[in-house]
C-alpha cells in the first residue's frame, strides 16, 4: 500500500491543490444561523462561511475570532468553552481533554476519535492521534466545528466529527498591523504580532508569539512560541493557490495528577514523582500546505491541498520519551452544484491520502535527562479515505441527504533489541483496517430560515498505534470500535431569541477504552462489549434589550455500558452529565463591557468504570471587562474563578479508583488577566 500511497500523492501534487475544507466556517454563538442583523463578531468571511455550512444536515459550530478576542484565549479550551456538545477541559499547561459525544473519553493523553486540523491540516499523525497544543488561538481567523457524522466532507469516519481552525489571510485578517499584549496571574505574560497585506493579486498574512508562564501549581512553567505565514495568489473569482507555514517550540512542565487526599490537603502542590524526574513536554514542529480552490465551471469548484508535518517530542514522564515523526498527506475534493430532473441538487466527492512515520526512543528518566536506553521502535501508519455526499431538493425548502465513505488503514510496528537494559528480541507486526461507513439524512428549512435536521450516520474508528503496542511486546488484541449515530434538531431565530439543539443517540460496538495502570506506566486499552452515547448539545441567545445579551450553552451527556458482564450498565467515567455555561453581556455605546460568566458543571463524575468513586461537582464563576479607546486600541481584563473554588476540572479513568489513585487534576483558583490591542 505504501507504494500505491505515494504515487497518489505524487500525483496530488500534480492538480491544483488547496486546504482541507480551509475556508467553509462561520461564527457567532457557536450556531450556523443565517440572519441579516448585524452582529459584530460577524464580519463578511465568516458570513459568506456560515451560509455554507448552513446547508450541513446536522450539528455544526462557528466561532470567530471576535467572539473570544477580547477576553484571554490561550488555547481550544478557551475558544470552545461556549461550544454545545464538546468537553474540553485543561488538565495541565497546553495539555487538554477534548471529546465530541464521547469520543476518545478514556484516552489518557492529548486527543483519539476526533479530527484536529489547522488551516485544514490536520494535526493528527497518521494514524489518528491528536495534539492540539499547536494551536493558536491568536493566529485562527474562525474555528469550525463538525459534530459527529456531519464531518464527512473532510474525509474519515471518526465518532466525534472534526474541528478545524482557519488562520487569516491577507484579505481576511480586518487589519494591517496588529500588537497584542496580554498576561496576569501565574507570571503569564504573551506578545504577540502580525501583519497583512494585499498587493494586486497577492496577499499575505504573517503573525509570531511568544507566551510564558509559571503555572498556578509548582512544576508547570512554559515557555511557547508560534509562527505563521500565509501567502496567496488569486487568479480571479473562487481560483487562488496558497502556502501556509506554521511552527511551534513548546516547553511545558508536568506538575501531576493528584489522589484524592492529596487534592484535598493542597490542590496547588505537584506530584514528588514529577518534581525528582522533571517531567515535561517538549516539543517542536513544522507544518507546510500547498492548497487551492479552483472553479473548474459554473457548477464544480475543486478543493485540495498536499501537506507536511515534522514534529520532535523530547518527553520526559516514567520515561524519558524520544520522538521524531513525520506525516504527509494530499486532499481534494468536487463540489457542486446543479439540478438533477429539474429538482436543485448539490453534492461533494473527495479523497484523502496520508502516511506518516514515527521513530520512538525510550530512556531511564535520570531527574529528566536520558538514562540507559529502554526501547526502540519504528510505528508507521498509511490510510486513505474515498467520500462523497449529495442533497437533493424533492420540494423547496426539503432536502434528502445521501453519503458514504470507504477507508483503509495500516498499521506497521517494528521493535528492535536491546540486550541487558529493554527488550531482548526484535518484532514485527502489521495490522490493516477497512470500513464503509454510509449516512443518511434530511433537511427543512421554513421561510423564515428556522431549519430542522434529522440524519443517521455510522462511525468507525481503528486503533492508534500507542493503543496496539502499549507494552512493545506486539500487537494488543485491540479491533476497531464502529457506532451508529442518530441525531435531530433545529436552529434559527425569533424575535430576540437564537438556538441550535441538538439530540443524538449513538449504539457503540467495541468501543476503545483505556483504564490507568499506574501513576507510572502508560494507559491500557481494551474494548468494551457495547455502550450508549446520547445527549442534548443547546446553545441559546437571548437579545435581552439594547446592548445586553444573554448567551447559555447546556450539553447533557449520559454514556454508559449496556448489559456488559463486568460493568452492567454503569456510567462511563469522565465526562460530567451536565454541562452549563453562560456569559451575560452589556455593551455601552460609549464603548465599554462588562461580562459576568459561570461555568457549572453539575453532576458528580464517575471515577472508575465500577461506579465507585466520584469528583464532586463544581461552579466557578468569572468576570470579563473592557473598553475600547479608540478604532485602534482596546483594552481587556478577564478575572476567573473569582470565589478561588478548589475545584476538580478532569479525572483519570480507572478500574477500580482507590485511595491511591492518582486520578484528580485540579482546576485553576483564582486569577486577573488583562490586555491592550493595538491594531494600526
Amino acid at each position: 500500500m505504501r507504494t500505491t500511497l505515494r504515487a497518489l500523492l505524487l500525483a496530488a501534487c500534480a492538480a491544483p491543490t488547496g486546504a482541507l475544507a480551509a475556508d467553509e466556517a462561520a461564527n457567532t454563538v457557536d450556531s450556523v444561523i443565517v440572519t441579516g442583523v448585524r452582529n459584530p463578531e460577524d464580519p463578511p468571511v465568516v458570513q459568506d462561511a456560515r451560509q455554507r455550512l448552513s446547508e450541513t444536515p446536522g450539528a455544526v459550530s462557528v466561532i470567530s475570532q471576535e467572539s473570544y478576542e477580547r477576553r484571554f484565549a490561550v488555547a481550544l479550551d478557551d475558544v470552545l468553552r461556549d461550544a454545545p456538545g464538546v468537553y474540553v477541559q485543561k488538565k495541565w499547561g497546553g495539555d487538554l481533554r477534548i471529546s465530541i459525544r464521547g469520543s476518545g473519553i478514556g484516552n489518557a493523553n492529548h486527543n483519539r476519535g476526533l479530527l484536529i486540523a489547522q488551516d485544514g491540516v490536520p494535526l493528527n499523525e497518521a494514524d489518528g492521534y491528536g495534539d492540539s497544543q499547536i494551536a493558536d488561538p491568536l493566529n485562527t481567523r474562525f474555528t469550525e466545528v463538525y459534530r459527529g457524522g456531519n464531518a464527512l466532507r473532510f474525509g474519515g469516519a471518526l465518532l466525534g466529527g472534526a474541528i478545524n481552525m482557519v488562520a487569516p489571510t491577507g484579505r481576511t485578517a480586518g487589519f494591517e498591523n496588529r500588537l497584542r499584549i496580554d498576561g496576569g496571574s501565574f507570571g503569564l505574560l504573551r506578545e504577540h504580532l502580525a501583519v497583512a497585506r494585499q498587493h494586486g493579486d497577492w496577499d499575505l498574512y504573517a503573525a509570531a508569539t511568544n507566551q510564558t508562564g509559571q503555572g498556578w501549581r509548582p512544576q508547570s512553567q512554559q515557555n511557547i512560541q508560534f509562527g505563521t505565514l500565509n501567502i496567496g495568489r488569486a487568479f480571479g473569482d473562487d481560483r487562488e493557490f496558497r502556502l501556509v507555514v506554521n511552527g511551534s517550540n513548546i516547553a511545558q512542565e508536568i506538575p501531576g495528577a493528584l489522589t484524592r487526599a492529596q487534592f484535598d490537603a493542597n490542590p496547588r502542590q505537584a506530584t514528588a514523582g514529577n518534581y525528582a524526574n522533571d517531567q515535561g513536554r517538549n516539543q517542536r514542529g513544522v507544518r507546510t500546505s500547498l492548497r487551492s480552490t479552483w472553479r473548474l465551471n459554473e457548477t464544480t469548484v475543486f478543493e485540495g491541498a498536499v501537506y507536511g508535518v515534522w514534529k520532535d517530542l523530547d518527553h520526559p514522564i516514567f520515561q524519558v520519551i524520544d520522538q521524531e515523526s513525520r506525516n504527509y498527506g494530499a486532499f481534494g475534493r468536487l463540489d457542486w452544484q446543479g439540478e438533477l430532473g429539474g429538482r436543485r441538487a448539490d453534492a461533494y466527492a473527495g479523497l484523502w491520502l496520508r502516511a506518516g512515520d514515527l521513530d520512538s526512543n525510550f530512556y531511564v528518566n535520570v531527574k529528566g535527562a536520558r538514562g540507559a536506553p529502554t526501547s526502540r521502535t519504528r510505528q508507521n501508519a498509511e490510510a486513505i479515505d474515498a467520500f462523497a455526499e449529495g442533497r437533493l431538493f424533492v420540494a423547496d425548502r426539503l432536502a434528502l441527504v445521501g453519503g458514504a465513505t470507504w477507508g483503509r488503514a495500516t498499521r506497521d510496528y517494528q521493535q528492535y533489541a536491546i540486550p541487558g537494559v529493554g527488550s531482548t528480541f526484535n518484532l514485527k507486526a502489521s495490522k490493516d483496517y477497512d470500513w464503509l461507513a454510509p449516512r443518511i439524512g434530511v433537511l427543512w428549512e421554513g421561510e423564515d430560515g428556522i431549519q430542522v435536521f434529522a440524519n443517521l450516520t455510522k462511525s468507525v474508528e481503528p486503533p492508534n498505534n500507542g493503543s496496539l503496542s502499549p507494552t512493545g511486546t506486539g500487537f494488543a488484541p485491540v479491533k476497531a470500535q464502529q457506532a451508529w449515530t442518530a441525531e435531530v434538531g433545529t436552529r434559527g431565530r425569533h424575535g430576540p431569541f437564537l438556538w441550535d439543539i441538538t439530540f443524538y443517540r449513538a449504539w457503540l460496538d467495541r468501543e476503545l477504552l483505556q483504564y490507568t495502570v499506574s501513576a507510572d506506566r502508560p494507559a491500557s486499552t481494551f474494548n468494551a462489549d457495547e455502550t450508549i452515547h446520547q445527549g442534548v448539545e443547546a446553545a441559546l441567545d437571548w437579545q435581552v434589550g439594547q446592548g445586553l445579551r444573554l448567551r447559555q450553552a447546556w450539553t447533557w451527556s449520559d454514556f454508559r455500558f449496556r448489559n456488559d458482564s463486568q460493568y452492567f450498565d454503569n456510567r462511563l467515567p469522565i465526562v460530567p452529565e451536565h454541562v452549563y455555561r453562560a456569559e451575560l453581556r452589556y455593551e455601552h455605546p460609549a464603548g465599554w463591557w462588562v461580562a459576568p460568566t459561570v461555568e457549572w458543571s453539575a453532576s458528580d463524575v464517575w471515577v472508575d468504570f465500577a461506579n465507585t468513586t466520584k469528583a464532586p461537582s463544581y461552579a466557578i464563576w468569572g468576570l470579563g471587562a473592557g473598553y475600547r479607546v479608540n478604532e485602534r486600541v482596546a483594552l481587556f481584563v478577564d478575572a476567573r474563578n473569582l470565589a478561588d473554588k478548589a475545584y476538580i476540572s478532569n479525572v483519570q479513568a480507572q478500574i477500580r479508583a482507590t485511595a491511591a489513585s492518582a486520578a484528580y487534576w485540579p482546576g485553576d483558583g483564582r486569577s486577573v488577566f488583562g490586555g491592550v490591542t493595538w491594531t494600526f
